[in-house]
């Protein structure tokens, strides 16, 4: 693997929130910078329905991910859409590993984001894409007139059942918990839906089938239930996307921890965004600390060279 023999400034992994907003303020930094994604806008592509970003009473996630892209191509910085494999560091440089060369920066700020969480149940991973699915707004289309299970009660799982309502057939909500987690108000719409049965204290064991699904078997007080549907939506959550970085301090859960200026343990390395253990994980916050991060990348570099 060849290294790329230029010097970068600040060296940005994601475009999500995070990631957009801190290429956006690096860029009115002047900064020497390159941004590596896989996607641009991040989960937010995945939401149907915003109504609590700032600016914005309703905005389809769609719709506000072309927002972000119209907003960094005013900028001119290299965006290279590639996963990057790897961050390592040597002689207070960064090295950013990808499949087609390493890149050297003098910062970094990683803005991954999270990935959806599995069941880890068997089936799972052979009817993954053929009925198991983990985007609602991706795939629900898909299930017009079927039958339909929903697995998680927090936020993520409702905004799904709700979407659902308007195209499954029947809709069964599956919550490991005595009760749903999500807020009231998207409990009691689902509860007002003659399409929505709602298992509380129900979990998954096995998602079944032949070339796709079929249903899924649910033990509820001991007892062992088949429910026959012909999709499962996963919606338990996320874990962060913070596997790249091995030096770097990070809590039980696997998130980044960093201060209140987006700085690691690791001078010079940063970062912002869900991959982080800054709470509450939603797009006005992950904006807000990208902004915070490039912030103080740039702060970082000028004590260092005298900008």
């Amino acid at each position: 693997m060849s290294c790329v023999s230029s010097l970068y400034d600040l060296a940005i992994i994601g475009a999500g929130p995070a990631g957009i907003t801190a290429s956006i303020y690096a860029a009115r930094n002047k900064l020497n910078f390159i941004v590596f994604a896989t996607s641009i806008g991040g989960q937010v592509v995945l939401s149907s329905e915003i109504e609590n970003y700032t600016g914005f009473q309703y905005i389809t996630g769609e719709e506000l991910t072309a927002k972000f892209k119209e907003h960094i191509d005013r900028y001119d910085f290299e965006l290279r859409m590639e996963e990057v494999k790897k961050v390592e560091q040597e002689d207070n440089r960064f090295m950013v590993r990808i499949d087609s060369g390493t890149y050297l920066s003098k910062t970094v700020i990683v803005a991954t984001g999270r990935k959806p969480r599995e069941l880890g149940v068997p089936g799972e991973m052979e009817f993954k894409n053929r009925g198991v699915s983990y985007c609602a707004t991706c795939d629900a289309p898909l299930f017009e007139g079927l039958d339909v299970a929903v697995v998680g009660g927090g936020n993520s799982g409702l905004e799904a059942v709700l979407q659902l309502t308007k195209i499954a057939k029947r809709i069964h909500l599956i919550e490991v918990m005595p009760r749903l987690k999500a807020d009231a108000v998207l409990v009691e719409k689902a509860q007002a839906s003659d399409k929505v049965e709602i298992w509380t204290k129900t979990r998954v064991v096995e998602i079944f089938g032949d070339k796709t699904v079929k249903g899924v078997k649910v033990q509820r007080n001991g007892e062992e239930t088949s429910l026959p549907v012909q999709g499962v939506f996963v919606e338990i959550g996320s874990v962060p996307n913070s596997d790249l970085v091995d030096f770097v301090e990070k809590n039980r859960w696997g998130e980044i921890i960093v201060n209140c200026r987006c700085e690691t343990n690791v001078p010079g390395l940063f970062a912002a965004g869900d991959v982080t253990n800054v709470p509450e994980k939603q797009i006005v916050v992950a904006a807000g600390e990208g902004c915070k991060a490039a912030l103080s990348t740039f702060r970082y570099l000028s004590k260092r060279r005298g900008l």
